[in-house]
């Protein structure tokens, strides 16, 4: 069975004209695009199909001084301006949809019954997901800032419970004109692969 290929426009939207957004317009993301973004991340592949990703979105309103404390500074200014936000988070209570998202395996819930076991998973396959959010924005036909660069456990208990852990924040929006820099050196293929 053949695949069908990308065309290069939808390779280089996604992958190699990829870049992460520092500025938006005040042109909001709406409710479609919102939906869209997560029509597309919620299919790609998890570990017995987890599905941890959790996803607090943050407009323009007053729940945003709750997160831009939480950021490095270098990070507070773009994300106040971005016209949408969005935490995002492992659940580490994934387990308990098991039934209902790998319902061909009864036992698979019993299979995370170990506190650190369940956490190590949730975290790996949020990561995951962290990665297919930022492609389902992209596709969607909006720009992204993903970040690490803040208090994350702050984050968690300001946006979540102690059945979650913050990943990171990506703000979302269309790009303005000065919203990319130049593109960074990428390894060479020689650097990152081994062929055995």
């Amino acid at each position: 069975m053949s695949l069908p290929v990308l065309a290069d426009d939808a390779r280089a939207l996604l992958f190699s004209e990829a870049h992460t957004a520092n500025s938006f317009t005040d042109e909001p993301v709406t409710d479609e695009q919102i939906r869209t973004i997560h029509e597309l991340f919620k299919f790609p592949p998890t570990a017995m199909n987890q599905q941890p990703l959790r996803v607090v979105l943050i407009g323009r309103n007053g729940n945003r001084d709750r997160l831009v404390p939480l950021l490095a500074e270098g990070n507070r200014k773009k994300t106040a301006a971005a016209p949408l936000v969005a935490v995002l988070a492992a659940d580490l209570e994934f387990h308990e949809e098991l039934p209902k998202v790998f319902p061909h395996f009864p036992g698979a819930k019993d299979l995370f019954a170990d506190p650190a076991a369940r956490e190590a998973s949730a975290i790996a396959n949020g990561w995951l997901q962290v990665g297919y959010f930022i492609m389902a924005v992209r596709a969607a036909g909006l720009a992204a800032g993903p970040m690490t660069g803040f208090d994350a456990a702050a984050a968690t208990k300001e946006f979540f419970d102690d059945d979650h852990r913050a990943l990171a924040v990506v703000n979302i929006g269309h790009p303005a004109e000065d919203a990319f820099r130049p593109r960074l050196p990428r390894l060479d293929f020689d650097e990152v692969v081994t062929v055995l």
